[in-house]
C-alpha cells in the first residue's frame, strides 16, 4: 500500500481545506500578522503532541540544524509569500501558481539528490502538473465570490505564488535526507515550525522598531482568530506532519506532486462554501490530474 503517497494526498486535502477559510482574515489583517498568529497556535498544538504521544527519536544537531533551514525556507519563507498571494489572487488563483512546487521539486529533488524517476512517474507528475493548471484556470469576473476576486497588481501576487512554490519545493528537498532516517514527524514538524516562529517573532519584533507595518491596522477579532487556529490545527499540525511522514519514504518529487494537488481538491470545497459550481475546464483538469496520480501510484 502506498502509504507515503496517502500521506502526501492527506497533505493536500489539509490545505484545501483551509485555503477555503483564509482568504478574509489574511486580507483583514495581512499576511504577516496572519501568519504570525497561528505560528503561536501550532507551536502550543505541535509541542503538547510531542511531550504526550510522540514516542521520540535519536535527532542528532545536524538533523536538527537541516530542519530548522528547511522550516526557515519551506514555512518562513514559503508559506508567508503564499499567504500574501493568497491575499491577492484569492485561494484558487494563487494555487495555480503555487502548484509550480511540484515540477520545481522534482527538478531540484534530479539535480540535487540524484533522484531517479523512471518514465511513467515523469510522465505522471507531468500529467498532474498539467491537471492542476487546467483546474484552476480563471472564472468569468461576473457575479464571481469575493473568493474569487483579485486585489492589487495580479504580477505582484504571481511572484509572491512563484515565491512561494519555490520555498515550499526547497524545503522538502532540505528536510528530505533527514526525513529518511526515521525522524518523528511531529518532532520535525515542530522543529520546523519553531525555526520559523522564531524568524518570525525576530521580523515583527524589528518591523516595530522601525515602525514598518506588518499589515492593515484592523484588530484581530474571532473572524480572524478562527481561521488562524483552523489552519494552525489541520494546515500546520496535521497537513504539515502528514507531508513530512510522506517524506520519509517517498520520492521528492512524486510527494510535492501529490501534496500539490490541493486546487484540484479545493474545487468541490470551494463550491459548497461559495455556492458557485466550478467550470467545466476546472472539472478536466481535475480528471486530467487524477489520471497523472493514478500514474504515479501504479509507477
Amino acid at each position: 500500500m502506498p502509504v507515503h503517497e496517502l500521506a502526501a494526498l492527506g497533505a493536500a486535502a489539509c490545505w484545501a481545506f483551509t485555503g477555503t477559510i483564509v482568504t478574509g482574515a489574511v486580507r483583514e489583517i495581512g499576511p504577516f500578522r496572519f501568519n504570525l498568529l497561528r505560528h503561536g497556535f501550532v507551536i502550543v498544538l505541535l509541542s503538547g503532541i510531542v511531550a504526550v504521544w510522540s514516542q521520540g527519536s535519536d535527532l542528532s544537531r545536524w538533523s536538527a540544524v537541516v530542519l530548522i533551514i528547511s522550516g526557515i525556507i519551506g514555512i518562513y519563507i514559503g508559506d508567508t509569500l503564499n499567504f500574501a498571494a493568497v491575499g491577492r489572487l484569492g485561494a484558487r488563483r494563487a494555487g495555480a501558481v503555487f502548484a509550480l512546487n511540484a515540477p520545481m521539486a522534482a527538478a531540484l529533488g534530479w539535480l540535487l539528490l540524484d533522484e531517479q524517476l523512471n518514465l511513467q512517474a515523469i510522465l505522471g507528475i507531468a500529467t498532474t502538473a498539467v491537471g492542476v493548471a487546467i483546474a484552476i484556470v480563471g472564472r468569468p469576473p461576473a457575479h464571481a465570490h469575493r473568493f474569487e476576486q483579485t486585489e492589487g497588481i495580479i504580477l505582484t501576487g504571481i511572484a509572491f505564488g512563484l515565491g512561494a512554490a519555490l520555498g515550499q519545493a526547497g524545503g522538502a528537498l532540505v528536510a528530505r535526507p533527514v526525513m529518511e532516517l526515521g525522524v518523528d514527524p511531529y518532532v520535525a514538524s515542530l522543529i520546523r515550525v519553531a525555526a520559523s516562529g522564531l524568524c518570525m517573532a525576530l521580523s515583527a519584533s524589528a518591523m516595530m522598531v522601525a515602525r514598518v507595518p506588518m499589515g492593515p491596522p484592523n484588530p484581530i477579532t474571532p473572524a480572524v482568530l478562527w481561521p488562524a487556529l483552523a489552519t494552525a490545527v489541520i494546515g500546520l499540525g496535521l497537513g504539515m506532519t502528514l507531508l513530512m511522514f510522506a517524506l520519509a519514504g517517498g520520492k521528492v518529487g512524486i510527494i510535492s506532486t501529490l501534496s500539490a494537488t490541493s486546487p484540484v481538491l479545493i474545487l468541490p470545497m470551494l463550491w459548497l462554501r461559495t455556492g458557485q459550481r466550478p467550470t467545466g475546464a476546472s472539472w478536466l483538469g481535475a480528471a486530467i490530474a487524477c489520471a497523472g496520480m493514478a500514474l504515479i501510484f501504479l509507477r
